[in-house]
């Protein structure tokens, strides 16, 4: 595709990125078959191809509108296109990059602007978030269904290991999850503590920084980028192992912090460094010496594999393999390349496409009547969990089960 980048991005770094992208689409239109919103709409603009012409006019400095913004705000960063694009292309980086030039020319309504505000401030904090679900559970029942399903069911962390063994590595410790899901970390540690790993939380880590990177604030993503980095680098110079992330989103976004902090030379190298030390927890215990102590209780499982770990980290078929040799019977699920609809914010930004695929999610999943869902991010889980019949736990909790004492 022949490009020519105009206006503030010519002959800069991200327009080299962006340029590169665009040059290796060959217009196939095979993203289409996998994209979610195009399956849901039919429209060409809601698809990976409509939508890289549509960043293409206004990198090239073509004029752009709301209606620009609009099939471009509807896209749920899933990346199902870069798994099926023969050619290669980076989407999300053309994407992100594109995406910030056309608002940088629209703008947005004072509505939307402080909405993502909102969402972003809150998100970001786990005391506010904790405090919000606090009186959400109370008050669950006479609340609109439409918030009902936002509240998240309240799970027990459970016992957490103090680190003791010889061999360290860092965990991440989240925002929202260490606010709505706390038990992730606390199962993650356990199941690490029986190999001889002690998992440690930098007291100064906090958000990855994807929900601001995504929501109109790329410098304040980067920023969480700098301070993760910072709160990391004393211990990854001590020698830590890697950097164990149990959130899929979380993961992929870190593993990107190379391409966030592309320009800064203080970070560049540092983010890395870090990116190369990114774990998922099943990559580290496909290769260990992990053994059932005993049957699952009820071995008749679905998995749910979120986007991030399958196009993200390319990571499809880890985590049910893992449950398979420690006893488990994980069900097929159709459609399981598709996006669940949680998408970070976008189930709250984008509420009725996140339904549909929401609701068409929940029903592959449960075809087969599982006793439990497993998955493998926190904004998945906060998006099933609430409506679902069988419960969502994160896979590592089916570990935790057959493993422990």
């Amino acid at each position: 595709m022949k490009t020519v980048i105009q206006g503030p991005l010519a002959d800069t770094t991200g327009g080299e990125i962006a340029a590169r992208a665009l040059r290796a689409c060959v217009h196939c239109g095979m993203c289409n078959a996998t994209c979610p919103t195009y399956q849901i709409t039919g429209d060409e603009l809601d698809g990976p191809r409509g939508r890289i012409y549509l960043l293409k006019q206004a990198l090239e400095g073509q004029p752009v509108s709301q209606t620009t913004l609009k099939h471009l705000d509807r896209c749920l960063s899933c990346r199902a296109c870069e798994t099926t694009c023969p050619s290669g292309v980076q989407y999300h980086r053309l994407y992100d990059i594109g995406r910030e030039a056309v608002l940088d020319q629209v703008g947005r309504p004072w509505t939307e602007r402080l909405a993502r505000t909102v969402i972003r401030r809150v998100t970001r904090s786990a005391a506010l978030l904790g405090a919000a679900l606090i009186v959400g559970r109370l008050v669950r029942p006479i609340l609109p269904r439409t918030l009902q399903a936002k509240i998240t069911p309240r799970v027990a962390p459970g016992p957490r290991p103090a680190p003791h063994h010889l061999r360290r590595m860092l965990m991440l410790t989240g925002c929202a999850q260490s606010a709505a899901a706390p038990h992730f970390n606390a199962v993650t540690a356990r199941v690490f503590d029986r190999l001889g790993v002690s998992l440690v939380e930098a007291p100064r880590a906090g958000c990855c920084g994807a929900v601001s990177f995504h929501l109109d604030a790329p410098h304040e993503g980067a920023a969480a980028a700098r301070a993760n980095i910072d709160a990391w680098w004393p211990d990854i110079e001590a020698g830590a192992e890697a950097v164990v992330v149990n959130s899929s989103g979380c993961a992929a976004f870190i593993k990107d912090y190379p391409d966030v902090l592309r320009d800064d030379p203080a970070y560049a190298e540092k983010a890395r460094v870090v990116a190369s030390l990114v774990r998922d927890p099943v990559q580290l215990l496909s290769v260990a010496d992990l053994a059932a102590r005993r049957a699952p209780a009820q071995p008749r499982i679905a998995v749910h594999e979120p986007c991030t770990l399958q196009h993200g980290l390319r990571l499809t078929g880890a985590i049910g393999t893992l449950l398979r040799s420690l006893g488990y019977d994980p069900q097929p699920v159709a459609d399981a390349h598709i996006c669940c609809g949680s998408a970070g914010a976008y189930s709250l930004l984008q509420p009725e496409m996140s339904g549909k695929l929401k609701d068409a999610k929940l029903a592959n999943l449960n075809a087969h009547q599982p006793a439990a869902i497993y998955t493998a991010n926190i904004g998945c889980w906060m998006h099933l969990a609430p409506d679902s019949p069988a419960p969502v736990r994160h896979w590592l909790e089916a570990v935790d089960e057959v493993t422990r004492p």
